[in-house]
């Protein structure tokens, strides 16, 4: 069997699609922020995990843990159950979370449980079907295949340049609020990434646009949003705040 402990979308189907292949099953937990979820994917008796998640999330939409955060013990918790799951299919013993979904969440200590249906359809383990043979993960999942600006990134120090210049510059924080809480670039514009596209006007178009995040994969999808609106000046500050505070403000806060 395999405990799949990656944190990663390519990695995921990866393991997911070898298991149905080979008949084996697979031992599920993912975190984020303050909450889990853990199930047993196993084809033979019930769903896989493409049966639940038919298809990754679009490239850069979801925060990676070391910009959206989790709680330290979470994966302690999560860990756990997976452990235990696993013990409990080598003996033999007890109910595994085969055709469960084990949700947690830590803010409310509180444990849901949903049932999960085999999709007939599902490409892997349905009825008939399509992927019989591993596939390339990594462009399933649409990594590499991220919009591509010429001149849409700018540098920590390039944007400290302008401004020292007296260039007039927006700087748009598109983090979410406690990432802004953390630290944040004085003067910048917040806007979450979410609350984004109905916020646009509260942005000049004919603004010079910077836009910033933690590690620089959100401030590229906000420019993709700002530009589709017709904001001709819009360039993302490459590695985010944190290069910012590597190269610029060396006392800010980094996490």
């Amino acid at each position: 069997m395999v405990a799949d402990g990656t944190d990663n979308f390519p990695t995921r189907y990866l393991v997911n699609d070898a298991c149905v292949l080979l008949g084996k099953p697979n031992v599920y937990g993912s975190i984020f922020r303050f909450e889990g979820q853990a199930s047993v994917f196993y084809a033979k008796e019930g769903p896989c995990y493409r049966c639940l998640y038919a298809e990754p999330p679009p490239a850069g939409l979801v925060p990676s843990c070391a910009e959206g955060g989790v709680l330290g013990v979470l994966p302690g918790i999560i860990g756990s159950i997976q452990a235990m799951e696993t013990i409990k299919l080598i003996v033999g013993a007890g109910e595994p979370l085969i055709g469960r979904l084990l949700l947690f969440d830590a803010l409310k200590l509180q444990f849901r449980e949903l049932k999960l249906e085999k999709d007939p359809d599902c490409p892997v383990c349905g009825r008939n079907p399509t992927v019989t043979q591993l596939i390339d993960y990594e462009a399933f999942c649409g990594i590499g295949a991220e919009p591509v600006y010429d001149g849409a990134d700018v540098t920590a120090d390039e944007v400290k340049g302008e401004l020292d210049a007296g260039k007039e510059l927006v700087l748009l924080d598109v983090r979410d609020p406690h990432e802004y809480e953390i630290t944040h670039i004085d003067g910048a514009k917040f806007i979450p990434l979410g609350e984004l596209p109905a916020r646009l006007d509260e942005l000049d178009d004919h603004a010079d646009v910077v836009t910033y995040c933690h590690h620089g994969a959100r401030s590229l999808k906000a420019l993709e949003i700002l530009k589709a609106a017709g904001f001709a000046k819009v360039r993302s500050l490459r590695g985010g705040i944190d290069a910012w505070a590597v190269n610029v403000e060396r006392e800010m806060p980094r996490y």
